[in-house]
């Protein structure tokens, strides 16, 4: 089937892109009357976002390319383990919205650089700016750009790679240069287009699953996923086998179980991996704090919940495409498409009829502008107001500091286009989603730990901070790269595993330990290390924040939203484990 657009695609498509952008603009038109401090409004809409405009924007900023290509592509490839990633977010959602928010909010706290300054000092802070805005600029933008332009530029049927990136680009210039509250407003248009074209996605690809395996006139989506559980049970377990360990190199194809293990180590990865990764994510990140960080407690709070509400839905657009395209190509019925997990998703939008494929397109391009506008305003809150007003200008006006914060969006995108043009980074050989964890990964152990310790343990030194931050990257890297040659395979600590996999056509021969169990060695040596440096300091620091219990308090509609969300997880992980 051609993966071409027909006319009624481009008209829904382009009916996509009227609505948010005129939408937009009137909320920019309506901002600039209002008289608001202009860099805090530009930065943070300081309270004029509504709970379920933060809620729509976390799911928005969140929800994008890596996700619809890189976690449909792992649904491909492993099935239903990766959807621990939101479903384990639904949780760290909450958690941040009972126990971090409350420290924010307190402290006015407005960037997370702004948080170390406050709570330990300006070294560690600035080191934090930098290393931030390098991870934001040149892992994450250029990964939602590279991803997000190659699905499209696959349903188009290719060759205008480079130019759905320019354009990708220009639609979240629009929506970034307006300001967080224009993202935050278009936000909840572009989640609405996101769910209701990935679920329509889902349906039909059901439907297709019933007719090409069942031989169905007219497919039932219930039909085709009861034909996927039974077509592909391995993929419906969310905890994966720990593979046997062999001293010999596992060739292709004999050791997918292995790969798949790397990816998702069973139930060793929730002993740290996953919860580093979405608290830190969640509850430690610029990109996604920033949404509530203007808002009063209680509305961030149910803005926070609400997302996580909506987290638990998420994978059923995004990963059961993935496992549907695995069905299909198993039995032959996926013409065109090579077996390349983020190629699944955009082989699975070909078999869509005319319309709904452009409702599915603009859902794609919905996710990926809304998520390139929040991290690009994330970026130009950081450099604005914890590098340029404090160490360039000191003196910087309001108009100034938005002005400056508009050009650092501008060459951001600059950066990340030049990184995207010849996919410098290697984001298409190793599997989009699995290349953001991963190389997130290296700084995650440290930082969380860095946020946790200083905002629940009173002790912890501005010297522990700077020690951990540095010393949980120096121990990713360790773990990742040098650890099996100085222990060998096996020891206490872990277990390696060798086997051959190949990364743009090379095979090569892999020994790793699985990214998620090394996250978590790094935490826990970096957490004691921290722990004995602050105790070898003052008993009273002077910076450690207040804490009342009386802050992490919730009301009945908050207390409601938490076990309902609790409530369904656990119906989840009984179903599938």
């Amino acid at each position: 089937m051609s993966n071409n657009l027909g006319t009624l695609d481009y008209v829904v498509f382009f009916t996509y892109f009227i609505l948010v952008s005129s939408y937009g603009y009137w909320v920019y038109m309506r901002k600039k009357k209002a008289t608001v401090s202009a860099s805090h409004d530009y930065f943070l809409a300081e309270g004029s976002l509504t709970w379920w405009a933060i809620g729509a924007s976390l799911i928005a900023s969140n929800i994008s390319a890596e996700q619809f290509i890189g976690m449909s592509g792992e649904g491909f490839f492993v099935g239903v383990a990766v959807a621990a990633y939101e479903w384990i977010a639904a949780v760290a959602l909450i958690i941040v919205a009972v126990w971090f928010i409350p420290i924010y909010l307190k402290n006015k706290i407005y960037t997370m650089p702004q948080f170390l300054e406050t709570r330990y000092n300006k070294s560690v802070s600035l080191i934090m700016a930098v290393f931030w805005l390098f991870l934001y600029v040149i892992v994450n933008l250029t990964s939602i750009l590279y991803l997000g332009a190659l699905a499209i530029d696959t349903l188009l049927g290719g060759g205008y790679l480079h130019v759905i990136m320019i354009i990708l680009l220009i639609m979240a210039l629009l929506i970034g240069l307006g300001g967080m509250k224009v993202i935050g407003y278009t936000d909840v248009i572009q989640v609405a287009v996101l769910i209701i074209g990935g679920f329509a996605t889902v349906y039909m690809a059901l439907q297709i699953v019933d007719q090409r395996i069942n031989g169905a006139a007219v497919g039932s989506a219930i039909a085709g996923f009861k034909s996927l559980m039974n077509e592909a049970p391995g993929h419906f377990k969310l905890m994966l086998d720990k593979p046997a360990v062999t001293t010999t190199t596992l060739s292709m194809p004999e050791n997918l179980d292995v790969q798949k293990y790397v990816v998702l180590p069973g139930l060793a990865m929730y002993f740290a991996g996953q919860w580093i990764v979405n608290l830190n994510y969640w509850g430690c990140n610029q990109y996604i704090t920033q949404r509530a960080l203007g808002a009063d407690l209680r509305t961030a709070r149910t803005g926070i919940l609400f997302a996580g509400f909506l987290k638990l839905f998420m994978p059923i657009i995004v990963m059961l495409p993935g496992i549907a395209a695995y069905v299909l190509h198993s039995k032959g019925q996926l013409p065109g498409f090579n077996g390349v997990k983020d190629g699944a998703y955009s082989a699975i939008l070909g078999f869509l009829p005319v319309g709904l494929k452009g409702l599915a397109v603009a859902a794609l391009t919905a996710a990926i502008v809304a998520s390139l506008a929040g991290k690009v305003n994330s970026i130009s809150t950081i450099y604005t107001l914890d590098i340029y007003k404090k160490y360039i200008k000191s003196d910087a006006s309001e108009i100034q500091m938005v002005r400056t914060g508009r050009w650092a969006i501008i060459i951001a995108m600059l950066i990340a286009l030049a990184f995207t043009w010849t996919d410098a980074l290697g984001i298409g050989g190793e599997g989009g989603f699995t290349f953001i964890q991963k190389y997130t990964g290296f700084i995650s152990p440290g930082v969380f730990a860095m946020f946790l310790l200083g905002m629940f343990w009173k002790r912890t030194t501005g010297t522990a901070a700077l020690v951990g931050v540095v010393l949980g990257f120096v121990l990713a890297i360790f773990f990742n790269s040098y650890a099996v040659e100085l222990f060998g395979k096996e020891t206490w600590m872990y277990t390696a595993f060798t086997y051959e996999k190949m990364e743009k056509g090379v095979v090569h021969t892999i020994t790793e330990i699985p990214f998620l169990i090394n996250m978590g060695w790094s935490f826990v040596i970096t957490i004691l290390v921290m722990i004995a440096i602050s105790l070898a300091g003052p008993k009273e620091n002077p910076r450690a924040f207040a804490i009342d219990k009386s802050m992490f308090k919730v009301d009945p509609r908050t207390l409601i939203l938490i076990v309902v969300t609790l409530l369904l997880i656990t119906a989840i992980y009984v179903r599938f484990w």
